[in-house]
């Protein structure tokens, strides 16, 4: 299967979860977290499925119109706790490589870093975006959760300043690093966190789905 196949696959699934108005938060974390760990957990995955999640909740909407914000609540703040959950993965595969520092450079572990302090961003901008080409009703709910999370914070948000607390005290990560750095994330640093955000969903599971 193609990745256009697979955020194709990804988009109608969310987009009939939020039709359905069905546990739709479960149904979408389960998605999301599902798509994030088919691939590396970087920062052009992360891209990916979190524009693919909203467009496909922005898609379910349609059926909803004014009275679907309990809806896109449930459905966005499912992407937020995911994103979360990726940035803490993303943390301690981060600790993991710092305790290995001769395997990596000051850079790809600063890059790591800046990846998750952009994580919140993407999340808005994405949804800034999708604000833009919704119909107006979807466009006001819209702006709603998005001056919500301006005032009040996101999960993925609060998760990165607990992020940055852990990671602070590293040895090979300053603060002025971590200001500073825009390196990009190596393949095998995104491949760690790749195994413990598969490792955290698996955890995730109900117990008698666990194989």
């Amino acid at each position: 299967m193609t990745e256009i196949d697979q955020q194709q696959d990804v988009k109608n699934a969310v987009r009939a979860a939020v039709e359905s108005g069905a546990d739709v938060h479960q149904q979408v974390k389960d998605i999301t977290l599902k798509a994030l760990t088919t691939g590396q957990l970087d920062m052009d995955n992360i891209k990916n499925v979190t524009e693919t999640v909203i467009n496909g909740i922005n898609e379910g909407m349609a059926s909803h119109g004014e009275h679907g914000k309990e809806v896109f609540n449930q459905a966005v703040t499912a992407l937020d706790d995911t994103l979360a959950i990726a940035a803490e993965a993303s943390t301690l595969a981060i600790e993991e490589a710092a305790s290995k520092a001769a395997d990596y450079s000051k850079r790809d572990l600063n890059g790591a870093v800046k990846d998750i302090q952009d994580m919140e961003g993407l999340f808005i901008d994405t949804l800034e975006k999708v604000a833009k080409s919704s119909s107006q009703v979807v466009a006001d709910i819209v702006n709603d959760f998005i001056a919500h999370s301006r005032q009040s914070g996101t999960a993925v948000g609060e998760q990165t300043l607990i992020a940055l607390e852990a990671l602070k005290d590293l040895p090979k990560i300053s603060a002025d690093m971590i200001v500073s750095s825009t390196a990009a994330t190596t393949s095998a640093l995104a491949k760690i966190g790749s195994g413990i955000l598969l490792g955290i969903a698996e955890s995730l599971q109900p117990s008698h789905s666990k194989k």
